[in-house]
């Protein structure tokens, strides 16, 4: 059987960072052919009757790449570059991020090929609907657990859950990751891929023998992972010297004002940080090119690039946002020794807080935000340590020693369960 978006891509460069832990690993071939391949793909048809009284019809995908650890566990994103290729790269992504976290949860993804900026409030709900109508057989809180990601949030989710929960004709809070604390979601769950980025830096510096109040960091994306990124680095002492959006940048030599910078993006009709007073505009070029310790890149796949790795001078990248760094971009990185601490790393957080909120959900008690974010601190340290020992044990780069920590656990959990034929 020819399974689609398996060569080139964006897969096709999940595959490379797999193939290279694999090979370091020394993985036998037969367990490197299961886990290079994802376990079910699902493109489904999502018609939704517009306000304009027209029925369009939208492309959904639900992709699972891998349950032996646990059911697959993923996002669901809205976006126009939103493909098949993308969606199964992205569940790899999860397969090794949870197995990294330690937490009983495979990699799956989810998204829709939809400009959700151009849809009505009622549209996205009818569209969320479907959709969930259409996989629903291939999800629940024992097979499949979604999770908000680009474009979707926790009213997105609270659909979801309702969905669900109207098809099998009981509320089931567990279906879902990323819903409102009203509906059984959990506290700290929207800072926690942020937070998650805050410790990682902090422990790389400490690896470095650098201390974090002296610390100099540009943030580019400020969604939520970039927005808390930089709120919960600068509360620790670091200097957010820029952050650039969709839009445009700010810049600071002294460091931006974060709590103003929130506020600003949060009261202009762009949700931008475009114009900020008290700081100089500075376009994507001159951000790359920024003389500082820290780069977070947490916006999209594929923005450090061959194009713009040249003129990096940071000293460590940490991957706020899932696949920022190009195979291509990664190797000048690695040639360089520049410290990358990896996506399936550094944005960890998120899917470990929602293995909390599921955990609560099943158990039916939850827990305060300290407790939430004592466990991630513990949890992200945990993984941190595991692949910075893996690196320096087999001397290899941050991002291969995270996956080899991952695969081999994977690795060995298949070999336990064995071939079912």
């Amino acid at each position: 059987m020819t399974v689609l978006g398996i060569e080139g891509g964006i897969f096709g460069a999940a595959l490379e960072e797999f193939n290279r832990a694999a090979t370091a690993l020394g993985l036998e071939r037969g367990i490197w052919n299961i886990l290079s391949h994802p376990k079910r793909q699902i493109t489904v048809s999502c018609p939704v009757l517009m306000d304009s009284g027209e029925i369009q019809v939208f492309t959904g995908y639900r992709v699972q790449y891998n349950v032996a650890l646990g059911p697959a566990k993923g996002g669901i994103r809205y976006h126009p570059s939103v493909s098949l290729d993308e969606v199964t790269a992205l569940a790899a992504w999860m397969t090794w991020k949870c197995a990294l976290a330690n937490i009983p949860f495979g990699g799956g993804k989810g998204g829709i090929t939809c400009d959700p900026n151009r849809l009505s409030r009622r549209e996205i709900e009818a569209l969320t609907r479907r959709y969930v109508a259409e996989i629903i057989d291939a999800i629940g809180p024992d097979k499949d657990i979604p999770a908000p990601d680009v474009n979707t949030n926790e009213q997105v989710m609270a659909w979801v859950m309702d969905t669900y929960s109207m098809h099998v004709g009981h509320t089931t809070t567990g279906i879902v990751t990323g819903k409102p604390l009203e509906l059984g979601g959990s506290r700290g769950r929207r800072e926690a891929t942020g937070r998650g980025v805050m410790i990682v830096t902090r422990e790389a510096l400490k690896h470095l023998g650098r201390d974090m109040q002296q610390a100099t960091v540009a943030v580019q994306g400020f969604g939520n992972v970039g927005s808390i990124s930089a709120e919960l680095l600068a509360r620790e002492g670091a200097r957010i010297m820029a952050v650039t959006d969709w839009k445009g940048g700010v810049y600071n030599a002294r460091g931006l004002d974060l709590p103003k910078l929130v506020e600003y993006v949060h009261g202009n009709p762009e949700r931008s940080v475009a114009g900020f007073p008290g700081a100089e505009s500075i376009s994507a070029e001159q951000f790359w090119k920024l003389d500082v310790d820290v780069l977070v890149p947490a916006a999209l796949e594929n923005q450090i690039t061959a194009a713009n790795v040249g003129g990096i001078r940071a000293k460590v990248i940490v991957e706020g946002a899932n696949g920022p760094t190009t195979p291509e971009a990664d190797k000048v990185l690695r040639d360089r020794s520049v410290l990358v601490i990896p996506d399936i790393l550094a944005n960890g957080g998120g899917v470990t807080v929602s293995y909390f909120e599921w955990v609560q959900d099943r158990y039916g008690y939850f827990w305060s935000e300290r407790e939430v974010n004592e466990r991630l601190e513990v949890k992200m340290c945990e993984a941190f340590d595991a692949t910075l020992h893996t690196a320096l044990e087999y001397r290899v780069d941050m991002r291969t020693a995270a996956y080899m920590v991952a695969i081999n656990r994977v690795a060995t959990v298949t070999r336990m369960r064995g071939m079912y034929a």
